[in-house]
């Protein structure tokens, strides 16, 4: 490593690093002054505090590191890891400790090359210089990996302080889009097409051509709540450019703490569209309720007091609808055990999904903590299978089975077994399709929801769509319940299970339109994992709203006919 040049500044900091054939550099970082206050943390969620080097203590560093995490790609499923790639490596190669939640996600987070100190300008840092020759084999066969992560737009995903490092660009509209990675480069295509970056650099016009970014930039801005603390800063944005130098320092945000992770949400102008989605089902909701309103209030409360202030038989003989099937309703249906064991199984989810988002909205799995959210998740589903096994034990007594430890191992095994065994076989397919690379080391499997490499931390957003769809899947299953009654078909187990559970056959539907119109996935495998994971998705979301409609329309028939008289 060489450097060109450094300056110390008292507010303002930035380093700057140029590599002739490959990925270097480092940035900006301006510090900001304000009020010192008072905060309570979470627990795992304390700042780190950052102080210069003649002031590094035990509760500030001055050394702050960056990390990266696997390479994945909107074109292939298939993620990365960083040193895959012919990069510029850390020699000693650290990788801090994960969790349950950033394994199950895949997530290979190690030590980079790139170290700096808090508050000291550098300019011109090598990090590694890197060669091609044509005539060795092995080098040629790095490059050409390295243009196939090019041309499928594979992008890195870098880490400072837990924090994800974004870049930002300008579009044709005037706005400004965001991303929580960078690409390797661009490139364009014989027929002159621009990918990815290449659209927003005139430089980049040369038909069927590479083109690598060798120089980055990133602009780190930190908060100093006053000089009386020893000067501890804490970091709270980190923002990157690949491909030029920045020249102007702009206008200056007081940021605090706190609300570091705010920056990313600037970066997201699909939000309103969200919003709009969000109104438009709470709209939907209130339509719903308004006719479920009026058929329990209006034509349901006047039938009741009706049918129960009959004194004849002949009186009753006139009646019909939902009233002549009151001694049929409760009859066990068919396949109960099956019916016992999906609701058992929808349970477990649903209260795993509720606590895990309303602990999120409270922050105690903020963004912040790699992998707090899939793990909560995970041990809340294995903890949940008391309430499961209950749930299903209970539903099986109602339908009067026998065959309690045929209930009990399908509760325990069914489902978990057809997700445990749709895993291994993609693992399996993922590791045979990728024995031909041989560069290449283990893939993770890795769960891909649409645009998964995407941070995604609106959990209020998240919780209140949660309850806008318990109260569809409510609603809608009750409201089609009492107009079968109505028909005098007391078939209404099955049905009230799949009444909401359709909904997951509309998700699959999607995930096959967005498929085919939004991605740009190419090739087998990454086809294969999608749709296989999709499945996965599937099949938890059929369960999930299943169970909704099933309680819901069962808690409606219990109280309308515990209110009839029966002789």
């Amino acid at each position: 490593m060489s450097t060109c040049g450094f300056r110390v500044g008292t507010n303002l900091w930035r380093l700057r690093s140029a590599l002739p054939r490959l990925l270097l550099g480092l940035g900006l970082l301006v510090g900001l002054q304000g009020p010192p206050c008072a905060a309570f943390y979470l627990p795992g969620l304390a700042p780190v505090n950052f102080c210069e080097a003649d002031r590094e203590t035990a509760a500030c560093k001055s050394s702050i590191a960056l990390f990266v995490n696997r390479l994945d790609s909107v074109e292939s499923v298939l993620p990365y890891e960083y040193n895959t790639f012919d990069f510029c490596q850390d020699s000693e190669k650290k990788s801090p400790s994960e969790n349950l939640g950033q394994v199950l996600f895949g997530e290979q987070i190690t030590s980079s090359p790139y170290q700096f100190s808090f508050n000291k300008t550098e300019t011109c840092v090598k990090v590694c210089v890197k060669s091609y020759d044509i005539a060795n084999e092995d080098q040629m066969k790095k490059l050409a990996f390295l243009k196939k992560g090019i041309e499928l737009s594979y992008q890195h995903h870098w880490i400072i302080d837990n924090m994800p490092v974004i870049w930002c660009r300008d579009m044709e509209d005037g706005q400004k889009y965001c991303t929580p990675g960078f690409p390797i480069g661009c490139f364009i295509t014989e027929g002159g097409l621009s990918k990815d970056a290449c659209v927003i650099n005139s430089e980049f016009n040369k038909n069927n051509s590479f083109y690598l970014f060798n120089h980055v930039d990133i602009t780190l801005t930190y908060h100093r709540e006053s000089e009386r603390n020893g000067g501890i800063a804490r970091l709270v944005t980190a923002r990157l450019d690949p491909k030029r130098i920045i020249t102007s320092k702009g206008s200056v945000k007081i940021v605090k703490w706190a609300s570091r992770w705010d920056y990313i949400l600037e970066s997201m102008p699909h939000t309103n569209i969200q919003w709009f989605s969000i109104m438009n089902s709470f709209f939907i909701v209130l339509f719903l309720s308004g006719m479920v309103a009026t058929v329990i209030l209006r034509t349901l409360y006047r039938d009741i007091i009706r049918y129960n202030q009959m004194t004849s038989s002949e009186e009753a003989q006139d009646e019909f609808g939902w009233k002549l099937v009151h001694g049929d309703v409760f009859r066990p249906p068919r396949y109960g055990m099956l019916l016992s064991v999906f609701l058992g199984q929808g349970i477990q989810v649903l209260i795993m999904t509720f606590i895990t988002l309303f602990l999120a909205c409270l922050g105690f799995l903020s963004a912040s903590k790699r992998g707090a959210l899939m793990t909560c998740a995970i041990v809340l589903w294995v903890l949940l299978g008391t309430p499961a096994g209950y749930v299903s034990a209970k539903m099986y007594k109602t339908f009067k089975g026998v065959n309690w430890n045929t209930n009990f191992l399908l509760t325990a095994l069914l489902c978990p077994g057809l997700v445990s065994r749709l895993l291994f076989s993609l693992c399996n397919y993922t590791l045979s399709y990728t024995s031909s690379w041989k560069k290449h080391s283990y893939v993770k499997a890795v769960i891909f929801i649409f645009r998964s490499h995407q941070i995604y931390f609106m959990f209020g957003f998240l919780f209140l769509v949660f309850i806008i769809l318990l109260i569809t899947c409510s609603e809608a299953t009750v409201l089609l319940c009492y107009f079968h009654l109505c028909a005098e078909d007391y078939h209404w187990w099955w049905r009230a299970f799949f009444t909401s559970s359709f909904t997951a056959v509309y998700f699959f539907m999607y995930a096959i339109y967005y498929f085919f119109t939004k991605l740009q996935i190419t090739g087998m495998a990454s086809t294969v994992l999608y749709f296989g994971y999709t499945m996965i998705m599937v099949l938890i979301f059929f369960l999930f709203t299943g169970t909704i409609g099933f309680f819901s329309c069962f808690w409606f028939v219990t109280k309308i006919y515990s209110v009839v008289k029966v002789d």
